[in-house]
């Protein structure tokens, strides 16, 4: 008879492991691959900040090229679309892991009412698209001096 060391949180913690690759097997890798292969689609990761000129974007874009982006407004309505192509150089099955994403993606944002839809600049360096929408500039009341 051997004697086991009793662990009872072993199961406990094992579990997730064995769910995630339980999912990751049957449902990711056979049924995720046919709906991207029909409807690709990702998102940018997207970083917006406040300046006291305007506003920030900055979308993670890596390998697009100026062409490959369109840039809309339209009623206080920023959209960014576009599109990665996936490579075809690669056969799939010597792929041994997929992690890139390919496709199109579309991003819109709302903005406030302050900003001046003439003053919106964009630009791709390093992989990073990056927007400057500049606010409208406040009015600044008129001083009037007494005589």
């Amino acid at each position: 008879m051997n004697i086991v060391r009793w662990q009872p949180f072993e199961d406990f913690m094992s579990s997730p492991r064995r769910f995630n690759r339980l999912f990751e097997d049957s449902f990711y890798r056979d049924d995720f691959e046919k709906e991207t292969d029909t409807l690709p689609q990702w998102y940018p990761a997207t970083d917006i900040y406040d300046t006291k000129d305007g506003y920030v974007f900055k979308l993670e874009v890596p390998g697009l090229k100026r062409e490959d982006i369109s840039i809309e407004f339209n009623e206080n309505t920023l959209s960014i679309k576009g599109e990665r192509k996936e490579e075809k150089e690669i056969k799939k099955e010597d792929y041994h892991q997929i992690e890139s994403c390919s496709g199109t993606f579309s991003r819109s944002f709302t903005l406030s009412h302050n900003i001046d839809h003439k003053k919106i600049d964009a630009n791709l360096k390093n992989g990073i698209l990056e927007l400057r929408v500049a606010k409208v500039e406040e009015k600044k009341p008129k001083t009037i001096t007494i005589n």
